[in-house]
C-alpha cells in the first residue's frame, strides 16, 4: 500500500572474541551502513569500531538496559531503521543480553538477519583437540545450591561433548567438582584467551586440570568436555531404590518439590529428573 514503510532489519553481527583482525568484510560494510550500533558495552565497541575506521551512532544495549530502551529500538524498526547489535565479544545472543529485542522485533515483523564470525564455543571445540560428535553449550556455571548441582549432573550425564564459559576465580573449584563424576580417561580442555597474544589451550583430565588451576587463572576461559564414556553407578546393594527413597519422604509428609529437593542433593541427581518420578508415583 502507498505511503506503508517497510520494515526495519536489525543485524546479528559477530565481532572478535580477542583479536580486532578477526572480523568479515560483510561485518565492517553492516556496521557503516546502520543506523544504530547497539552494544553491550560501547567503550569497547567504539574501540573496535575505531580499529576499523568506522564512524557510528553508538548505543548502550545491557542486561541492566530499561524497558523503555527496548520499545525505542521497536519503534525505530517500525520506522525502516536499520540497527546493529553487537557484544562485547563474539556471536550475539548467545550467552549475553540482547534475545528479548530480537524476539520482539521478530514478532513485529521486523527483518533479522545474522552476520555471522567469530565464537568462542566454535573457536574452542576447534582446538581442544578432544572428541566430540556432537556437544551442548550450557553458558556459565551456577555459582551454588541446587541449581548447580543440576548443572554439573547435566554434564555428567551426556556421553556427548559440553562446551562451557567459566570465571577465571572458579576454574579450579569448577573442575575439582566435576572430577568425581567423570570416568578418570574422559578428556578436557581448558582453552584461555582464544585468539589472543596469550592464548593457550591446556588439556587432561578433570582432576589433573583442577589441580594446575587450583590456584585460578587468568583471562577468558571456555572448557570442552570431550565425549566419553560414562561413569558406571555402582549403587551398595542394601540401598533403597529411588522408588522406595521417594515414596519414604512422601509418606513422612514432606511435599513433592522438597522430595525432588532433597533426593537430588542426597544422590547427585538432576531436581527435574527427580520431580519428574515423584509426579509418576503420585499418579500412580
Amino acid at each position: 500500500m502507498a505511503g506503508e514503510r517497510a520494515p526495519g532489519t536489525l543485524s546479528i553481527v559477530a565481532t572478535p572474541i580477542g583479536n580486532l583482525e578477526d572480523i568479515t568484510l560483510r561485518a565492517l560494510a553492516t556496521l557503516r551502513a546502520a543506523d544504530v550500533v547497539l552494544a553491550e558495552d560501547t567503550r569497547r565497541s567504539r574501540a573496535l569500531l575505531g580499529h576499523h575506521g568506522i564512524r557510528a551512532q553508538l548505543r548502550a544495549l545491557h542486561a541492566h538496559s530499561k524497558p523503555s530502551e527496548i520499545e525505542r529500538c521497536l519503534a525505530e524498526l517500525a520506522e525502516g531503521k536499520r540497527l546493529a547489535l553487537v557484544t562485547d565479544a563474539g556471536t550475539p545472543l548467545v550467552s549475553d543480553p540482547g534475545a528479548v529485542l530480537a524476539q520482539r522485533a521478530a514478532a513485529q515483523g521486523a527483518r533479522l538477519e545474522t552476520i555471522p564470525g567469530p565464537s568462542a564455543v566454535t573457536a574452542a571445540l576447534a582446538v581442544a583437540g578432544v572428541p566430540f560428535d556432537r556437544f551442548r553449550f550450557i553458558a556459565f556455571a551456577p555459582r551454588s545450591g541446587p541449581e548447580r548441582r543440576d548443572w554439573l549432573a547435566l554434564i555428567a550425564r551426556d556421553a556427548g561433548a559440553t562446551v562451557f564459559f567459566e570465571s577465571p576465580v572458579r576454574l579450579g573449584k569448577t573442575l575439582a567438582e566435576l572430577a568425581p563424576l567423570l570416568t578418570a580417561e574422559r578428556p578436557l580442555a581448558v582453552c584461555r584467551e582464544l585468539t589472543k597474544l596469550h592464548e593457550e589451550v591446556v588439556r587432561g583430565t578433570a582432576a589433573e586440570l583442577a589441580a594446575r588451576f587450583a590456584e585460578g587463572a587468568r583471562g577468558e576461559i571456555t572448557v570442552v568436555v570431550g565425549s566419553g564414556e560414562l561413569l558406571a553407578e555402582q549403587p551398595a546393594a542394601d540401598a533403597p531404590s529411588l522408588d522406595d527413597r521417594i515414596r519414604a519422604l512422601l509418606a513422612g509428609g514432606e511435599t513433592p518439590r522438597d522430595v525432588a529437593r532433597t533426593l537430588a542433593r542426597e544422590l547427585n541427581l538432576s531436581r527435574r529428573e527427580v520431580y519428574a518420578r515423584v509426579q509418576v508415583l503420585v499418579g500412580a
